[in-house]
């Protein structure tokens, strides 16, 4: 996981799979709405891998093209976010 990795290159540990909590431990002020963001792809997280993740039905009737969208872009945001940490961190 990316976050995981800006953790580790700061010299920091990091436990679990909760993006947000992740986001928020970091040693930086974070914007608060990227760890709202991590927080909405944190939802996504159990539900959308096990079948009985919803009372009825198969993970896939329950998301569509809205949502996929939606988490491929806070994604993509929190990676770049990374990226650009992870380069300050190795310029020093």
């Amino acid at each position: 996981m990316a976050v995981k990795a800006l953790h580790l290159a700061l010299g920091q540990e990091a436990w679990g799979h909760t993006v947000a909590k992740l986001l928020a431990e970091l040693p930086m002020v974070i914007e608060p709405l990227l760890v709202e963001k991590g927080r909405t792809l944190d939802n996504l997280y159990v539900p959308t891998r096990y079948a009985n993740g919803h009372p009825e039905g198969a993970p896939f009737e329950h998301y569509g093209p809205l949502q996929s969208r939606e988490a491929i872009t806070h994604a993509g945001e929190i990676v770049e976010f990374v990226r650009a940490r992870l380069a300050d961190a190795r310029r020093g």
